[in-house]
């Protein structure tokens, strides 16, 4: 069906990597030839050079890799090429029924791209940058990113911190006052930070840190008797623990 629809045309497979990309081409003839190019504007020019001398359409296919497939697939594109995306579970299950083996290396998946832009198992790409949705798409990866890292962030905190400098902390922790209640972490990491204070001058100095208009005076009774008899370690409050802790904390 379609095989003879891309015999007539330049079909490239390029296996994608960080600094180096292995190409296999297979020119309208049948015959295939291999580049290994650099990452560089230079070499992209040589690969576009030599797809030009064949004086065929042409269909590239490759498969995501992380982000650095991005750059290479707007340049060939801006060079008026077809793009085609591979599947990485395609490519997996094809190496093993053509190999007969789970192994890889780039040469041998530049033949399986190859195997399977021939056969039409691919996917058509569409740049972000040119459709209009790279900012789109930025602000979500960022978005994913930074709620990834508060995650992470608050294990460290509820699984080193506290159980380390104040373990009764956590039972005060709500989400509904997370902002709040790590600034006031920040102030009482440890029991030393809350003992300096009377009962009296730490409800005073926790109300400083603002929140919700809501009377906090029980619940700070609680946690500052909480924090005064507190099983963490006794650690001074300027200690580099500490300091490091408040780093933390600062940064969740």
């Amino acid at each position: 069906m379609d095989e003879q629809r891309c015999i007539a045309k330049t079909l490239v497979a390029i296996d994608v990597a960080k600094f180096h990309h292995d190409v296999l081409i297979e020119c309208p003839d049948g015959s295939h030839r291999q580049m290994h190019l650099a990452n560089t504007r230079n070499d992209w020019e040589k690969l576009a050079a030599v797809l030009r001398a064949l004086g065929a359409p042409c269909e590239v296919a490759f498969e995501a890799t992380g982000d650095y497939h991005r750059p290479l697939a707007c340049f060939l594109d801006q060079q008026g090429y077809e793009l085609r995306l591979v599947s990485s579970i395609a490519v997996a299950r094809t190496r093993d029924a053509l190999f007969n083996s789970w192994d890889k290396n780039d040469l041998k998946d530049t033949r399986v791209i190859l195997h399977l832009l021939r056969t039409g198992s691919t996917q058509q790409f569409h740049d972000p940058l040119k459709s209009g949705h790279h900012d789109l798409l930025e602000v979500a990866n960022t978005y994913q990113q930074i709620a990834r890292r508060k995650l992470v962030l608050w294990n460290t905190i509820t699984t080193h911190y506290l159980p380390l400098y104040f373990p009764e902390a956590e039972l005060y922790s709500h989400s509904s006052r997370a902002e709040w209640f790590t600034q006031l972490l920040i102030l009482a990491p440890c029991r030393a930070a809350v003992a300096q204070y009377s009962d009296v001058e730490f409800r005073k100095a926790a109300r400083k840190i603002g929140g919700a208009k809501t009377d906090k005076m029980r619940w700070l009774n609680d946690f500052y008797q909480a924090a005064i008899n507190s099983i963490g370690l006794p650690v001074s409050q300027d200690s580099e623990a500490i300091r490091m802790f408040r780093l933390v904390l600062g940064e969740y």
